[in-house]
């Protein structure tokens, strides 16, 4: 769908960080103390799984800049809602790929720490990417 462009890609990532409302926030300073911003995973991810994290993240992007490229062509409103259906299936596999990723570590190791809070955290998750 075109290419990927880093100052485009950037600003939707900051667009993405900036949709935590302050709400979401403190529910989750509440729990533990965490923060979205600077929590890190305890298993980091291998070389492999980041770069085919990565790798959809930039296809995900060259799909929006091609939408932007549409409005700014000015087409058919309809090609546009097709192209917007591809990303947000996108978004919502890369979700799925996370969350599994996040079942698989981080609750598995804080339920075994006794920490049974994660799973509470993995329920909201879990409602949020619907």
């Amino acid at each position: 769908m075109g290419g990927t462009d880093n100052i485009d890609g950037a600003e939707a990532m900051d667009e993405v960080k900036n949709a935590v409302t302050a709400e979401d926030m403190t529910d989750r300073e509440d729990t533990d103390n965490i923060c979205a911003c600077c929590h890190r995973k305890n298993t980091p991810r291998d070389t492999k799984e980041q770069k085919q994290l990565q790798n959809r993240i930039s296809r995900i992007i060259g799909q929006l800049n091609g939408i932007k490229n549409m409005i700014d062509d000015n087409r058919y409103c309809g090609d546009i809602l097709i192209q917007i259906g591809a990303v947000e299936s996108a978004l919502q596999s890369l979700g799925y790929i996370i969350l599994q990723e996040h079942m698989r570590t981080c609750v598995v190791e804080e339920v075994k720490k006794g920490n049974e809070a994660i799973m509470e955290e993995a329920v909201e998750l879990i409602k949020k990417l619907k």
